[in-house]
């Protein structure tokens, strides 16, 4: 199972975080961030599909045709961690090796598409700070944790 899990881990992982080497260079060459989430999300649809295919891939090689609903999970949750932890890890790369200027260039973009909308100067205030604040969590992410605790929309 090992071996099965981390096979189809690691290719999840290399589609999911080639796709999104791709595309954040393509978008941010281009100045348009439009497009990139409908292309971000359906490179992990494609990738995330491997869960399926692990799965099933083990309940016929190795399982005998069966398989219980745990195993399935615990196989899914296992190859859905390894590329996951590869997306981030390639994301970590990508952003501070060859696009340390994107949250400029996104912030950039997002402040002018929202000028251009014709909104309020209280909500484009509200609009500039919270893009401030998402470039603030880009340089030490751990403060997006912090500010998560301190924000009490998120106190139940």
């Amino acid at each position: 199972m090992k071996k099965l899990v981390l096979v189809y881990g690691i290719i999840a992982g290399l589609i999911v975080a080639g796709l999104m080497f791709f595309s954040t260079s393509y978008f941010c060459s281009k100045g348009e961030f439009d497009n990139g989430l409908i292309y971000g999300y359906a490179s992990m649809i494609i990738a995330f599909s491997m869960v399926f295919v692990g799965v099933k891939s083990f309940r016929d090689k190795y399982n005998g045709g069966t398989i219980n609903f745990g195993k399935a999970f615990k196989i899914g949750l296992f190859i859905s961690l390894i590329a996951s932890t590869i997306y981030v890890i390639s994301w970590l790369i990508n952003y501070y090796c060859f696009m340390p200027d994107f949250m400029d260039k996104y912030a950039a973009v997002m402040i002018a598409k929202a000028q251009a909308s014709g909104i309020t100067a209280d909500q484009l205030a509200r609009k500039t700070a919270d893009i401030a604040q998402m470039k603030e969590w880009y340089k030490n992410p751990s403060c997006y944790i912090d500010d998560l605790r301190r924000d009490p929309r998120w106190h139940w």
